[in-house]
């Protein structure tokens, strides 16, 4: 896993060129990526619904694995990662944390993105001490209103996406407006940049699998988010229709001391959108 490096100059720090690796961890072996210059507390990144490791945008990871080190990886059963995907988001936070110590860390920050962050809330309140800081992008908490009908969306942009022979992202992610639309299509286009050694698509099954497990998130009993002490970075676009934008205000209120941003004229994804805004600010957050 560790490579010692002979000059800077050898650290791979684009996403693009980011070797995959894999690690065996309680029967699954997890596929990972990682970049940026080894040492110190690294940075794993937790993705979203049906989404592998080419799903991260580089202009988010790039800027934080200049001075950072990166760890993109598949949950379990998803993409290169073996097993079944878990039907709760709790079994997928155990899983994480599987990972994280089959690497031999005692201590992350997280970045996480909409599944990614619930993923990231259930990992901090069964292993507090795990995480040092927290950023949640696009996500909302447990209980949450209106995400258990994150389905009926996602599968009606789906069904959108296909009728204009779109990626459903650009829907889900994006407003369908004079600036959703072209800043959707390069987000898409910017996850096309790796070109080789590419990770699996998610299989079908494993996809519904999440999306009920996402379901069940919705319509659970809320978590004690006061627990969570650790800085914490909350970001959403103001019209996220996936993960409703208000429940990013919700997280900020329950977590004492987070800080917020919302993006004007944006959705599920105005972290992509706004990436040349919210990068810097990711990176800023994450080396204090």
């Amino acid at each position: 896993m560790s490579t010692n490096r002979h000059a800077q100059d050898d650290v791979i720090t684009t996403y693009k060129d980011a070797p995959a690796r894999t690690v065996e961890a309680g029967g699954v072996t997890y596929a990972y990526r990682e970049l940026g210059p080894k040492g110190g507390i690294p940075v794993v990144f937790f993705v979203h619904l049906a989404a592998t490791l080419d799903n991260w945008d580089p202009r988010i990871v790039d800027p934080i694995a200049k001075g950072r080190h990166v760890i993109t990886f598949d949950n379990r059963g998803v993409g290169a990662s073996t097993g079944q995907v878990p039907d709760s988001v709790e079994a997928m936070a155990d899983d994480a944390y599987t990972f994280v110590t089959a690497l031999g860390f005692d201590k992350i920050d997280v970045f996480s993105f909409s599944l990614g962050g619930f993923v990231a809330q259930a990992l901090m309140v069964k292993h507090p001490e795990l995480v040092g800081k927290l950023v949640l992008t696009g996500t909302g908490p447990k209980g949450g209103k209106d995400i258990d009908k994150v389905v009926g969306t996602t599968y009606w942009d789906m069904l959108r996406a296909a009728l204009t022979r779109s990626d459903p992202k650009e829907f889900l992610f994006f407003n369908r407006n004079a600036t959703g639309k072209p800043a959707a299509r390069a987000f898409v286009n910017r996850l096309k940049e790796r070109t080789v050694d590419r990770d699996a698509p998610i299989k079908v099954k494993a996809f519904q699998t999440q999306l009920k497990a996402i379901q069940r998130w919705g319509r659970s009993a809320p978590d004690d988010l006061s627990t969570i002490t650790q800085p914490t970075l909350i970001a959403n676009g103001d019209n996220d229709r996936m993960v409703p934008s208000i429940l990013s205000e919700n997280l900020h209120r329950r977590i004492k001391n987070s800080e917020l941003i919302i993006y004007p004229d944006s959705g599920h994804g105005g972290i992509f959108q706004f990436h040349q805004k919210f990068a810097p600010i990711a990176v800023e957050f994450l080396a204090r």
